[in-house]
């Protein structure tokens, strides 16, 4: 599971219901939470973040949380 999925899971969200609001398909939130070989376009978390009324930051946060800069 991916870090969205795992967002996602938590908020107990209706992926039909995300994909009914933002026009991403049911099988593409699928690969975007099950996938981790899927990449998030910014659009998309965009578009979720406002279907699921959370701050885009918010979303942007958790799902990068893994992400940091190289060390020197």
């Amino acid at each position: 599971m991916t870090d969205l999925g795992l967002f996602l899971s938590k908020r107990s969200v209706n992926k039909a219901e995300i994909s009914r609001r933002t026009g991403i398909s049911k099988s593409r939130l699928s690969q975007l939470s099950n996938s981790i070989v899927t990449k998030l376009t910014t659009e998309e978390l965009y578009l979720i973040a406002l279907s699921i009324e959370v701050s885009p930051c918010e979303l942007l946060t958790f799902v990068c949380t893994k992400i940091s800069l190289p060390e020197k």
